[in-house]
């Protein structure tokens, strides 16, 4: 896997298996399970055991030992970050908790009735972690994504949990999914956008990420940089066993050039994989 392949990965017998132990057996008997179910994937899933200790050793120089030891908890929480996505599914949102440092600046850009567009990444888990703010903050949170999960597997998802509680707004050719952004800002809601993978063959930009070169999605910062809309930094990060840290960037709101706000968007995600380094969830290899 030398490169994302914007296809979700997962059996459908796994997500039934963890539904059922969920519902019946709840989120402590299903995290024990887990710690079978991601050595399992530590010790055979090669490629992406692989990106990550390069990513650990090459990029945030962890010893050999200890960047083995990190990968295994890096599966380990991965797996607790989809597990903790079909809880708040299935309504057992009220075992988590969290806090958010700067949420006042998401309650001033709703104030200021632009919407907004939050940046986010593959690390920690904001679906998770923007349900404890949806209808907190905002009563609508849209977000831009390829809808590349396996079918059967999302179908079982929607017909067992009732679907993610966020709108989707898929990327398509067309170029529709642009309208779709700006009808959703004319009407003062969230529109969260991952600006950390880019498919092969689309237009990216090249920056310097934690010492190395790296490609980002141009696409991200294009729409932050063209829309009249607040731009800020949103990561959630698990920091305990039921519980989440989120945080927000002050709000971008003068007209900067995409590579501008590419160029701060990296320099957050730095300091975010620094402080949540187990947290990383790109399972390929991020640099060229």
């Amino acid at each position: 896997m030398s490169r994302w392949d914007g296809k979700t990965k997962g059996s459908l017998t796994g997500y039934k298996i963890f539904l059922f132990f969920i519902n019946s057996l709840g989120l402590g008997f299903a995290y024990g399970l887990l710690r079978v179910v991601t050595y399992y994937y530590y010790l055979f899933a090669a490629k992406p055991k692989k990106a990550l200790l390069d990513f650990y050793q090459n990029t945030l120089h962890i010893t050999g030992p200890e960047a083995r030891k990190m990968a295994r908890r890096n599966f380990y929480i991965f797996g607790q970050t989809l597990v903790d996505r079909a809880a708040f599914l299935l309504g057992k949102d009220r075992e988590f908790s969290h806090v958010f440092e700067n949420e006042q600046y998401l309650i001033d850009i709703r104030d200021a009735g632009r919407g907004g567009i939050l940046l986010s990444a593959h690390v920690g888990n904001w679906e998770t972690a923007g349900n404890l703010l949806k209808g907190r903050i905002t009563p609508t949170i849209n977000i831009v994504m390829l809808d590349a999960e396996v079918e059967n597997i999302k179908k079982y998802m929607d017909l067992s949990t009732g679907g993610s509680r966020f709108k989707v707004i898929a990327i398509k050719d067309d170029l529709s999914h642009v309208i779709s952004i700006r009808n959703a800002l004319v009407n003062n809601e969230f529109v969260a956008i991952h600006a950390d993978r880019y498919l092969e063959g689309a237009k990216y930009i090249e920056m310097d990420f934690l010492g190395r070169k790296a490609r980002f999605p141009y696409g991200p910062f294009v729409i932050a940089s063209k829309f009249n809309a607040p731009v800020t930094f949103v990561f959630a990060a698990k920091d305990g066993k039921y519980s989440y840290h989120l945080s927000a960037t002050k709000p971008i709101e003068a007209k900067m050039k995409p590579e501008e706000i590419a160029k701060l968007y990296v320099e957050e995600l730095e300091r975010k994989v620094r402080a949540f380094p187990e947290q990383w969830f790109n399972y390929f290899n991020f640099f060229q």
